[in-house]
């Protein structure tokens, strides 16, 4: 019975490109869904446990198996520094709960935070993508990394065999024999394109290329490709018979016939070749920004872990990520971050006070909110008003 875990990281992926934009760019999903795990357990909640799509213990359970089982193909690491002197009994138990896979130890200097990322990424990422420095109190990091070349490589062909296109190319890629190709219907995207191409390892590296209609959102067709992937590792992928659709020109193909010999039943051959460009990306994402992708959740579970500081702490999260496409093979990597920190104490220092009488001698608004500690009211507006016509105070 396949594992939930595909499907718990292709709905993430929808929910994080979807605040992303439809920019050029490259992420890693199942990083960033990694650290929410790991810190979703600190103190379960709806927020982050929504965005994981599952319960905090089973995300703990899923991101320790990855960690704990590597992929040949894949790098996978996570890391929980925290400062020696901000130990409390529940940090301890929380990290008690974590996989032995999880690195522990003190908050590193900057320098020994990025030398963790480029030896956890095997050099492709030499940057850790959060500051570290004295306030700061605790970083859950992920980081993951493949390198590999294709079973196959692709043979470069000029840029016209392309078609037309606004991207100003000399020489494009033209899939192998051994690759995969395939016209295919999503039920949300619509009529797709697909292309995979897998790497020569032990533990093989599916890359499964999608290409939508022009009209459909970008966050829709990486979520069709998401699910595509999915149906392709497990022997399953959905192909629209080439007899099914007409002649000429699709949004992303040419369909012709030509005369063949042939001892397929029905006396009918169908072959897909597919031509792409070679591509790369580097990017860089707040994961704070948007609240969809569970980082503002994960940040309030663990900020109870620490004892309380003077002036607050703040909390900061971060993912760096590359990938690279190319006629002989695949190489990605992705560092993901989350930071706590102590926010900075104002020194006082002289200077002056300004005193401001309000008068409230024209028509102003009135709102009424009810308070009830841990109730259904708190919070909520009752009354308002808008004064227009007082009375004499008697």
């Amino acid at each position: 019975m396949p594992s939930e875990l595909p499907g718990l990281i292709a709905r993430y992926a929808e929910r994080l490109h979807a605040t992303l934009g439809d920019a050029h760019h490259v992420a890693s999903p199942l990083g960033a869904w990694l650290v929410l795990a790991l810190a979703a357990s600190a103190r379960p909640g709806a927020g982050v446990e929504e965005a994981l799509g599952c319960s905090a213990a089973d995300a703990r359970g899923h991101a320790s198996a990855l960690l704990e089982r590597p992929h040949r193909a894949v790098g996978a690491a996570a890391a929980v520094w925290t400062r020696a002197d901000r130990r409390t009994p529940a940090l301890q138990a929380w990290e008690d709960g974590l996989s032995a896979a999880v690195e522990r130890g003190p908050v590193p200097s900057q320098e020994d935070a990025d030398a963790w990322a480029a030896d956890r990424t095997h050099g492709l990422i030499e940057k850790f993508p959060l500051a570290v420095h004295p306030r700061t109190l605790l970083v859950l990091a992920s980081a993951l990394a493949t390198d590999v070349n294709w079973a196959e490589p692709f043979a470069a062909v000029p840029a016209a065999e392309l078609g037309p296109t606004r991207w100003p190319l000399e020489t494009v890629l033209r899939s192998g024999r051994t690759h995969r190709a395939r016209l295919s219907t999503d039920a949300e995207a619509g009529d797709l394109a697909v292309h995979v191409a897998r790497s020569g390892d032990e533990d093989t590296l599916t890359v499964v290329s999608v290409i939508g209609a022009p009209d459909v959102a970008p966050a829709t067709v990486l979520g069709a490709a998401h699910r595509a992937a999915i149906e392709e590792v497990r022997g399953r992928p959905a192909a629209r018979s080439l007899y099914d659709l007409p002649l000429g020109d699709g949004h992303a193909w040419t369909l012709t016939e030509e005369p063949v010999r042939t001892t397929s039943r029905g006396g009918r051959e169908e072959r897909c070749e597919a031509i792409l460009p070679a591509w790369e990306a580097t990017s860089r994402h707040d994961l704070m920004a948007d609240p969809r992708t569970g980082f503002r959740d994960a940040a309030e579970a663990l900020v109870p872990l620490l004892p309380p500081e003077p002036a607050g702490s703040e909390a900061e999260a971060v993912q760096s990520a590359l990938a690279k496409y190319s006629r002989t093979g695949f190489a990605a990597a992705a560092v993901t971050a989350l930071g706590l920190r102590a926010t900075a104490l104002i020194e006082p220092r002289d200077g002056v006070r300004r005193i401001a009488t309000l008068r409230f001698g024209r028509p102003y608004a009135v709102v009424a909110v009810a308070e009830q500690s841990g109730g259904p009211w708190s919070g909520v507006p009752v009354f308002s008003a808008w004064v227009a016509a007082p009375s004499d105070a008697g």
